[in-house]
């Protein structure tokens, strides 16, 4: 591919958007654009963008693209930021596009049970559309009030509740994709059923932006469950979690929800709302069922946690009270930042051993001489280990950026992988390789190739050219 440093000079690339853009669409004070420059991971770097473009058309979005071809200057694509791998992070003379402006539910069909969208649809305001319909938008990321769908699918994003019901891959249908050159590409269908040529769609869902420009996206929609009712058990050991999960998933049961917190995060959730978890909690374990009468399953889901070990276990007996439990899941990120700066890692293992990741981490916590606490979502791995450390500390920051790479590590080596949800990005590309091994790299880098044979579509994300 051709080396994006060919670039001409921020002023050649701003007049020539501005050739085609309305008012109100580009900007170019520095101090404004460098505002855009980086999404919530820490310690990822950002270089200097030469503007920003608040695209409002899809049209805007192809001239954006056509000017970044003919004069070869980088384009990184934008969501809400609130990505945690770096993925919207600027690079030096860039474009900046964000979506967020083109925030149309330009359809939802009951019938069919698909929602079409503009990629800076807020998820919480699909899923409220969606739900006066009888309907939901099932993946729900931690920061589902924010976050857009665009960027939902850039970076394959996940939630609590994928478990049972799945992430974003398994919503997407179909696309409308703005390539690197400007052409307007669409993909997949709205159709229950269709296996007509390569699955395209799903190509461009993780693909971070590094592929092309989503505009618009065809969405299934489920009907809305009935309200959960949730529990929650409390073990002295990370063993006995472990074999909790085990017990629950090898017994058939899929519970909407079923989420953990190790001994760390349990303190720190205690410190701040003084909820009065007991001191000898080793591990934390949530579970939730959302069937029309979920009393007896999650009876017997309780049961299963008392032999897998559980010294408590409390099961809610209404919805609100199961909020209030889930409440706990959802302090533990603010919790832990309370103590410091929060680097979050997003490893998934097999269930089966989940055990062992939970101790791996504790082994290099204390190696580092560094806090880690883990919530995960237990039910299908995915952990989410919480690096704190005082980034005013030079040496605490690089004992903070072992151990994340200690825990990468230890992932690949239990059979999983790097990253379940949140993405690659910048934050993990030289892992990416780990994983994928040189076969795996020399084929991303031939598909790379294929669609952005100049290399400017988010360049220095997710696979190195």
């Amino acid at each position: 591919m051709a080396e994006v440093a060919d670039m001409r000079g921020p002023e050649d690339t701003i007049a020539a958007l501005r050739d085609g853009l309305p008012d109100g669409v580009l900007v170019t004070d520095p101090d404004v654009a460098a505002s855009y420059a980086h999404d919530m991971a820490n310690l990822c770097a950002a270089g200097r963008p030469a503007a920003v473009v608040l695209a409002e058309t899809v049209e805007q979005v192809q001239h954006v693209m056509r000017v970044a071809t003919r004069l070869r200057v980088p384009v990184v694509p934008q969501g809400a930021r609130t990505g945690l791998s770096g993925g919207a992070n600027a690079v030096d003379g860039c474009i900046l596009l964000s979506l967020v402006r083109m925030d149309r539910i330009l359809e939802i069909d009951p019938v069919d049970r698909v929602a079409v969208v503009e990629p800076g649809v807020v998820n919480a305001d699909l899923s409220k559309a969606a739900g006066e319909f009888g309907l939901t938008y099932p993946p729900d990321p931690s920061s589902w009030e924010t976050c857009t769908i665009g960027g939902n699918i850039g970076t394959g994003a996940g939630g609590l509740c994928c478990v049972k019901y799945g992430v974003t891959a398994e919503y997407v249908l179909g696309l409308d994709v703005v390539l690197a050159d400007g052409e307007l590409l669409r993909t997949g269908r709205r159709t229950a059923k269709g296996v007509a040529g390569y699955d395209l769609t799903r190509l461009f869902v993780g693909a971070e932006g590094t592929l092309g420009v989503v505009v618009r996206a065809t969405l299934a929609l489920r009907p809305t469950p009935p309200p959960a009712l949730a529990l929650v058990a409390q073990f002295d050991s990370t063993a006995a979690v472990g074999r909790a999960v085990a017990a629950v998933t090898a017994a058939g049961h899929v519970p909407s929800l079923m989420e953990l917190m190790d001994a760390t995060t349990v303190r720190a959730v205690n410190d701040l709302a003084n909820m009065g978890l007991p001191a000898q909690t080793a591990a934390l374990l949530m579970v939730a069922v959302d069937t029309p009468d979920p009393g007896p399953e999650l009876a017997a889901i309780g049961r299963l946690c008392e032999e897998a070990g559980a010294f408590e276990v409390l099961a809610a007996d209404d919805a609100e009270q199961s909020a209030m439990f889930l409440a706990a899941r959802r302090l533990a990120l603010p919790a832990l930042e309370r103590l410091g700066t929060g680097m979050i890692d997003d490893v998934a293992v097999p269930r089966s051993r989940l055990a062992d990741m939970l101790d791996g981490v504790a082994r290099i916590a204390e190696e580092h001489d560094t806090v880690i606490g883990v919530c995960a979502h237990a039910g299908d791995g995915n952990t989410h280990p919480i690096v704190i450390f005082d980034a005013a500390d030079p040496a605490a920051a690089e004992r903070a950026s072992a151990a994340f790479g200690a825990i990468m590590g230890l992932g690949l080596a239990l059979g999983g992988t790097i990253t379940g949800e949140h993405g690659v990005g910048s934050l993990k590309r030289d892992w990416l390789a780990r994983e994928l091994g040189p076969v795996g790299v020399r084929v991303h880098q031939a598909v790379k190739a294929a669609f952005d044979p100049l290399g400017i579509l988010n360049p220095g994300k997710v696979i190195a050219s």
